[in-house]
């Protein structure tokens, strides 16, 4: 009897490894141009790296920022619970797949009876006991139409999505957290020239009061100058109030506590980030990025879906069985005095009538497969979009930063004269004030410029799939 359990086994495995009824899948068309929009008047600067094979390590050369980084990575919990999705989807698939294959169980079992004289109609009671041990067969389904098998394709496509979900938040993650570095230093940087410029004000203001006592000055002026110095202290209260709402947001992202010693040292001028990023690579690299492989994997598993929904109609047959000894006493349950006992039960259910839930269900499926379809080409047109700002901004920025540089120069030139001919009495107080307001301005501009231009390029190792092929997740 053990050789027909064991055929028993092998022949419905064998019956499962039939065909399934997943329709062919198609990859939709590449919803996107062919190559990036060019800005008309600008020349993108050459690059000769990909930023999908280059891991970000190698784009962030600073090693303050790459400790920043590393550490967000290790404790950020947005990306720890992405990975735990990981096993979470991995373990789900590892259930679908179980019903692939028979389950067999040991089973034991002892029964002990005894009747009264009287139910047993003699003179002296009955008692009966029975031990038995079997080798059983649970429920096991046939996957003759693919039914299970279709369920596990969908369940093993569920996971590698998750799979890219995860690489999905912690490329951002490492761009969020670099972007925020960044931020800190900007506003540290404006925090800076703000109490420069409130020193310079305030002694300037300083002085034309002692002028006033003179005679020499107007209240006029020392009025303008007091407007100065309030609009610096203004100025710089906004600014230490962001710098501390930025470290914050950076402890966020890495994941840790207040801890000073984690915040940068070095100034925005002293950051180093890999500005030679390929961008003259085809489009069709868009497909590589995590989101649009994730959206794949999503549109495969509905595809599979349908395969389980058109098996539904189709009989199911399921198995159970056992084998093994029974006997009266426990101690010869494995001798030669045991009884033999198996038993087999085959069952086949025919759907005939369900009030429509098979066909609802196919059509379910059949709709969050369209669904899938138009996610997948929204996630292509996006990151083509993506790709298409960051580059356009890569080729304006750097001009837009020399202008500004030029700019600032240009207005340093200005309050210089103007602060001498103020001083030998050819104009008045007011055209120095003018000068030292827009240079103030015309600094700050060029800080926040600086800062885009950093941040555009991490923005574009991010859209361009950053790490892609030697991310480990």
């Amino acid at each position: 009897m053990r050789n027909k359990v064991l055929t028993l086994v092998l022949v419905t495995s064998a019956l499962s490894s039939g065909c399934t009824m997943i329709p062919d899948y198609i990859q939709p068309d590449f919803s996107a141009a062919q190559s990036w929009n060019d800005v008309p008047g600008y020349t993108l600067p050459v690059g000769e790296e990909l930023a999908m094979q280059m891991t970000w390590q190698e784009f962030f050369t600073s090693e303050e920022l790459r400790v920043v980084i590393g550490t967000a990575l290790e404790n950020n919990k947005d990306l720890a619970t992405a990975a735990l999705n990981i096993d979470e989807a991995r373990a789900l698939y590892r259930i679908e797949r179980a019903d692939l294959f028979p389950a067999l169980n040991a089973e034991g079992a002892a029964t002990y009876q005894k009747s009264t004289d009287a139910a047993a109609g003699t003179a002296v009671s009955q008692k009966v006991e029975l031990y038995s041990a079997s080798l059983g067969l649970s429920s096991y389904e046939i996957d003759l139409f693919g039914k299970i098998r279709s369920q596990n394709r969908a369940a093993i496509n569920d996971y590698l999505a998750t799979e890219q979900a995860h690489a999905v938040v912690r490329n951002a993650l490492i761009a969020e957290t670099a972007n925020a570095y960044l931020q800190l230093l900007a506003d540290e940087k404006l925090l800076a020239l703000t109490k420069k410029t409130l020193e310079a004000q305030q002694r300037t203001y300083g002085l034309l009061s002692e002028s006033l006592k003179q005679g020499v000055s107007t209240e006029q002026d020392v009025a303008r100058a007091e407007t100065a110095v309030e609009t610096a202290r203004v100025n710089l209260h906004q600014y230490s109030r962001l710098v501390e709402q930025d470290k914050n947001a950076l402890f966020l992202l890495m994941g840790v506590s207040q801890n000073e010693g984690l915040l940068p040292e070095t100034t925005l001028d002293k950051v180093e980030i890999k500005d030679n990023l390929d961008a003259g690579i085809p489009s069709e690299v868009l497909l590589l990025r995590p989101d649009i492989k994730q959206a794949e994997y999503e549109l495969l598993a509905r595809n599979a879906d349908i395969g389980a929904a058109r098996a539904a109609f189709f009989p199911s047959i399921t198995l159970t069985g056992s084998y093994g000894y029974a006997s009266a006493g426990l101690s010869s349950l494995f001798t030669s005095g045991a009884a033999g006992a198996y038993s087999f039960l085959p069952q086949i259910t025919l759907p005939i009538f369900q009030g429509g839930r098979n066909q609802a269900n196919l059509d379910l499926s059949e709709i969050r497969k369209e669904k899938a379809v138009v996610n997948y080409e929204q996630a292509i047109q996006v990151a083509f979009s993506e790709v298409s700002d960051e580059l356009a901004a890569r080729a304006t920025l750097d001009e837009q930063l020399k202008a500004q540089q030029r700019l600032v120069s240009a207005a340093r030139k200005v309050y210089n004269v103007s602060d001498a001919r103020y001083k030998s009495g050819i104009d008045s107080f007011l055209s120095v004030l003018d000068a030292q307001r827009e240079l103030y301005v015309f600094e700050q501009n060029e800080i926040l410029i600086e800062r885009q231009r950093l941040s555009n390029l991490v923005n574009l190792y991010k859209v361009l799939g950053g790490g892609t092929l030697t991310a480990e997740y």
